[in-house]
């Protein structure tokens, strides 16, 4: 019996021994040599796999599934809780490099805390890794873009400046065994709308000049920043898809900037590649491929390099060229440490409790009031405690308008509404006035309304679609009852934002004779309006939004 013992226990040393002597499980390694000796022991197939965003697990490696596409445009984007810091546009208005370095570094610190606890639960799915598709440096020249919120400015100078700090906030110390997060600049190149015709348009006519003095000049910093990825745009450049552009991809970035790191597709661009409504450039998934591979791309976001096998076994592309790209995935993440023990990263011990902290919702908080810009000011401002002022606007209570795009979840959102009333420490009151595109203009006349002697309706809020039972919340109404839960924004503290009920209250008393017109308005709810005891308006609504005008004397 003991004889038996030590032969398993030899066998199993043997064993142990075997797989710490292939180099690309050697943790001691570099980056280039482990993945070189990786990329022996992979099939053309497992190579295919791994230049998709989707990566599945190769078990009999030990290559975990990853998935490459991440967000963190001003915080950790789309994974829960996260410290959301201002929009790009927002921070570049700071000029303050340094504070968007400390804010990007705090990004990093929740980012890794992130994806350590995604880790520990074997959990490796979209916006749960480390690769970031961010910053998005291209120039905003046209405020019809729609986009240019997620940029820093229209200045390539100042782009460049605030794209590094967030290149090195993101990475981390270049001195570090493991790259931090690798970030990834965006959208090479020549992209600044317009939006609606990304997959078709052709920047064919792009003055040399203004290419290399707008809108190069921020890729090529942030090439020299060492960034991980670089991410090529939709739309075509001089005739060619950007994501197969020999100019850009090979001339310029790969041979001029020296650049031998990735190259990512937008999503579903080489879809545009062979799609009739878009670029139609080439016949198929199977020639798009091999030409975005040859011309330098290396991982796409989206399925079209399946095609790549085929693309092989027709010529149009050899094996040799897939390893290059393959290469050069393994190496980030090997970098990352992601295929590494735990215990041989310094960013593991970081902990969940960095994310949302109160330094960093601190930070955030810094960052917003130095992107203030202040053109004018008639003597206004600062309000002044028990100051005289209404709040008006559609966006003043949205709390979702507020986090952006791109963006994490926070613990907390201060509407405008409620900052100006912590301020002017009043109940101020608030006029919605109208929606983002429906004309609601109307003459009001809610000043002819009160409850109680009071000026005013009384709203009555029950956690429940029948108001039964006990109300939640109690509140007098001082404006036009013009509410929206459209901003994730609940009618009253304590109220549900769908399920609930209410009931307002108040004597209409009119300073004239005539014909009045009362308008409800709902959305999957229902409504009921009585004027003196007799009831006017009794029915529901469901699916598209529903008005009623009712009109008394």
């Amino acid at each position: 019996m003991r004889f038996i013992l030590s032969t398993l226990l030899a066998i199993v040393s043997l064993v142990a021994s075997a797989q710490v002597s292939e180099p690309y499980r050697d943790a001691s390694l570099g980056v280039h040599e482990r993945a070189a000796d990786l990329l022996t022991r992979l099939t053309l197939d497992e190579k295919i796999s791994l230049m998709m965003d989707v990566s599945p697990a190769i078990e009999r490696l030990g290559i975990p599934e990853y998935n490459w596409w991440n967000e963190a445009l001003h915080g950790v984007g789309r994974a829960g809780l996260a410290t959301v810091f201002p929009q790009s546009i927002g921070m570049a208005a700071t000029f303050d490099n340094d504070a968007v370095l400390a804010a990007f570094n705090a990004v990093s610190d929740e980012a890794r805390a992130k994806y350590n606890g995604f880790r520990r639960e074997g959990r490796h799915g979209r916006y749960q890794g480390l690769t970031f598709w961010t910053p998005n440096v291209n120039i905003f020249r046209d405020p019809r873009w729609g986009r240019g919120q997620e940029t820093y400015g229209e200045d390539p100078y100042l782009a460049s400046v605030m794209g590094e700090a967030v290149v090195n906030g993101l990475q981390g110390p270049a001195d570090s065994k493991y790259i931090k997060t690798i970030a990834g600049a965006k959208h090479y190149a020549v992209h600044s709308g317009p939006e609606w015709n990304r997959h078709s348009f052709d920047a064919r006519d792009i003055d040399p000049r203004d290419l290399w003095e707008t809108y190069l000049p921020t890729f090529k910093t942030l090439v020299d920043a060492g960034v991980g990825q670089v991410m090529c745009a939709y739309n075509r450049f001089e005739g060619e898809p950007c994501c197969s552009s020999k100019k850009l991809l090979i001339d310029i970035l790969r041979n001029e900037w020296g650049y031998d790191k990735i190259i990512v597709t937008d999503c579903w661009a080489m879809n545009d590649f062979h799609n009739k409504r878009a670029h139609a450039t080439h016949q198929s998934g199977v020639d798009a491929s091999a030409d975005a591979v040859l011309s330098g791309t290396d991982l796409e976001c989206g399925s079209d390099f399946g095609n790549l096998r085929e693309a092989i076994d027709r010529g149009l592309i050899t094996e040799e060229a897939i390893d290059e790209s393959v290469m050069r995935l393994l190496e980030a993440r090997f970098s990352l440490g992601e295929m590494d023990d735990d215990a041989s990263s310094p960013w593991a011990s970081i902990p969940m409790s960095a994310v949302d902290s109160k330094a960093n919702r601190a930070l955030a908080l810094d960052m917003a009031r130095k992107s203030m810009t202040l053109l004018k000011n008639n003597g206004v401002l600062p309000l002044a405690r028990n100051a005289s002022v209404i709040v008006m606007g559609p966006n003043a209570n949205d709390s979702v308008m507020q986090w952006g795009n791109y963006n994490g979840f926070p613990s907390h959102t201060v509407t405008v509404l409620e900052g100006v009333r912590d301020i002017t420490g009043r109940d101020i009151p608030y006029l919605r006035g109208c929606d983002h595109v429906i004309n609601n203009n109307f003459v009001s006349c809610f000043n002819l309304l009160s409850s109680d002697g009071k000026p005013g309706l009384t709203a009555t809020y029950w956690n429940n679609k029948s108001r039964d039972g006990q109300s939640v919340a109690v509140e007098r109404l001082t404006v036009p009852v013009n509410k929206s839960t459209g901003g994730a924004t609940v009618f009253a503290p304590g109220v549900n934002l769908t399920g609930f009920s209410a009931r307002y209250v108040g004597t209409f008393k009119p300073e004239e004779s005539g014909r009045y017109t009362m308008q409800l308005r709902t959305d999957n709810g229902f409504r009921r309006l009585s004027v003196d005891g007799t009831t006017l308006v009794d029915n529901s609504t469901k699916g598209n939004r529903n008005t009623y005008t009712c009109t008394f004397n």
